[in-house]
């Protein structure tokens, strides 16, 4: 069934570049109304401007969802009239062996590809069980599933959205809330040209911001829980039969 976007209120984090921008472009195109968060006002405010083309009553917040992800999760709610679908997909990655890696790194990450996503999750939950229905989406990674080399706290972020988004679909399981798990594989953004971050080991091809964005609307009038966009799930079950043969073969891409 296809996703009725049509008056839909989505409210999408990271919607400055990359896959959160493709998909709120594509939302607003089909008649949703969107909301916007992320740090860079500038670039965040020209995707708004583009989305407000067919969305007029799209809107933003300029925001670091490290600190204030609870808070916005609540103004966002207010001032949208309520929201239907909450698309937790913004990340950070720390790129380097875990040798190098400090504790200060790891928290870093972990407090923007996980505990923003549960906070913002929690500030909403309430509101959405009162309503005896909502949508949410958590935007992990095939990182979520698998361990890549110098990824490791990038992956452990997003091994924990993947778990808490698996116990909290139990927990929610006929409430008329439904939580959606999205697993990208290598996707073409700004994620691999970050600072402070060693130069990545992958060197293969990359998939559209467009296409995942296309992925996941496609998931959203789905039925299933966890979908791999594009569709990386042999790599994963690759793994878990031989986990060790695994290791061995991801330690020896350098």
């Amino acid at each position: 069934m296809a996703f009725a976007s049509q008056g839909k209120r989505v409210l999408i984090t990271g919607a400055s570049s990359g896959i959160g921008a493709a998909l709120a472009l594509a939302l607003a195109a089909d008649g949703a109304v969107v909301g916007l968060i992320a740090r860079r006002r500038d670039r965040l405010a020209a995707v708004l401007d583009h989305c407000r083309e067919a969305s007029r009553q799209s809107q933003m917040w300029v925001a670091d969802l490290a600190a204030d992800a609870g808070a916005i999760g609540q103004q966002a709610w207010d001032a949208m009239g309520g929201i239907d679908v909450l698309v937790n997909n913004a990340a950070v990655p720390k790129r380097r062996a875990v040798t190098a890696l400090t504790p200060d790194d790891v928290e870093a990450v972990m407090r923007v590809n996980f505990f923003a996503p549960m906070r913002l999750t929690l500030a909403v939950l309430p509101r959405m069980l009162e309503r005896g229905d909502g949508l949410i989406v958590n935007v992990s990674s095939v990182g979520g599933r698998l361990g890549i080399i110098h990824e490791a706290a990038y992956c452990a972020s997003k091994f924990a959205l993947c778990g808490w988004s698996e116990a909290m679909a139990v927990d929610l399981h006929g409430t008329g809330v439904e939580v959606k798990l999205i697993e990208p594989g290598p996707v073409d953004t700004e994620i691999w040209d970050q600072p402070d971050n060693d130069e990545p080991v992958y060197d293969g091809p990359k998939f559209s911001p467009q296409d995942v964005a296309a992925g996941i609307i496609s998931a959203l009038g789905g039925d299933g829980f966890e979908h791999y966009v594009p569709d990386m799930k042999a790599v994963v079950d690759l793994k878990n039969a031989d986990i060790d043969t695994y290791i061995a073969g991801a330690a020896g891409m350098t």
